[in-house]
């Protein structure tokens, strides 16, 4: 069954059913307790690098790790707001009241909270214009810096994005014990396409300059394409390698191909970083047995039969979304052909990272 195009139309703050259920929520809040804090943190791809942000790899490695990382304008939207009573409400995919922060089930936020000091009477909700978990755009870290980054204004605390990204890091992968990398963070706290180096020293962030016509042409000829299927990360990431030796090997190829792919997004090769996704995809499916399955593998074979010249899986594997590249019409063909289970979205880049969108900056006396 061919998708319906409508369905992948963009428009500022305009995501249909969804958005009118944020705006409905939004309004209440106002209305009952005054001005609500919301903060807005874009999900990732990764063009090339994936796995060698994780410490195990970057800490030891005299080069370190290195990713090519884009934000996207797929958001995930948390909102605070003071209670009236000291009761503690969170609602995501779940909804939960509690009287004390350490009963709060959802870890990210429940350490959110510890970090910036907020220990009762307050409500939190989480809106994602994707899947939350699972999908390898980085949303469960795209929450994490989202929460953090609402809690921080709500406490008048205005952070910056290295800030952001650290405290994502130390709750993520040094308190609830992740076995992720760093990429995630920091992509969703700064927003823009960029060079993410990690080593024993720490994180560098770099934007990658783009002409216009660069820019154009990535936003035109890159899509992704859902799998409808989710997958743990951590689940992927903390499975033993068979072949440790194979692995680091695997994972030094990976880091040359993200030098590669700096190079050609700054001289404009885009074809040829199409083609690079299509042998990182090779490199990174060696990785782990969960990487990819027969599912996975047919579903890439046919979006090469219908006119990609390469992709990848994004983030550790085992579902999530593709990140497909192709003609500028390719778009329209893959939603005219795929199944409308597997959505396919335009690929537009987030120069913002995680903001604080309402209240804007001086809106309040």
């Amino acid at each position: 069954m061919a998708q319906n195009s409508a369905s992948t139309a963009e428009a500022c703050f305009d995501f249909g059913p969804r958005m009118l259920q944020f705006s409905a929520l939004l309004k209440s809040s106002i209305e009952l307790r005054g001005a609500v804090i919301i903060s807005r943190t874009p999900v990732r791809v990764s063009f090339c690098g994936g796995g060698t942000d994780l410490d195990s790899f970057a800490k030891t490695e005299d080069l370190g790790g290195m990713v090519i990382s884009a934000a996207i304008s797929k958001y995930i939207y948390v909102t605070v707001n003071n209670r009236f009573d000291r009761r503690i409400r969170l609602s995501y995919s779940k909804m939960e009241t509690v009287n004390r922060v350490e009963e709060i089930e959802h870890d990210l936020i429940r350490e959110a909270m510890r970090a910036t000091g907020v220990s009762d009477g307050v409500e939190i909700t989480t809106i994602a214009d994707i899947p939350s978990r699972g999908t390898g755009l980085g949303s469960s870290s795209a929450v994490t810096v989202g929460v953090l980054n609402a809690l921080h204004s709500l406490v008048g605390e205005d952070v910056d994005a290295r800030k952001l990204a650290s405290e994502a890091c130390e709750i993520e992968i040094e308190k609830l014990g992740e076995p992720i990398g760093r990429q995630d963070q920091y992509a969703a706290a700064f927003g823009g396409l960029n060079r993410i180096t990690f080593d024993k020293n720490g994180v560098k962030v770099c934007p990658i300059s783009l002409s216009k016509s660069t820019l154009e042409r990535i936003e035109s000829e890159f899509s992704l394409v859902y799998t409808d299927t989710t997958r743990s990360a951590s689940a992927v990431l903390s499975e033993p390698p068979s072949n440790s030796e194979d692995k680091l090997k695997r994972l030094r190829m990976i880091r040359d191909q993200a030098t590669e792919a700096e190079r050609m997004i700054r001289s404009g090769e885009i074809e040829a970083l199409g083609r690079l996704l299509g042998d990182a995809w090779g490199v990174k499916r060696g990785l782990s047995p969960s990487v990819s399955n027969d599912g996975l593998d047919s579903l890439y074979a046919r979006l090469l039969e219908l006119g990609a010249n390469g992709g990848k899986l994004l983030g550790a594997g085992g579902g999530g979304f593709f990140l497909i590249h192709g003609e500028s019409d390719l778009r329209s063909r893959l939603i005219d052909e795929l199944p409308t289970q597997n959505t396919v979205i335009p690929f537009r880049v987030d120069f913002d990272g995680s903001r604080i969108i309402h209240p804007m900056k001086g809106s309040i006396p």
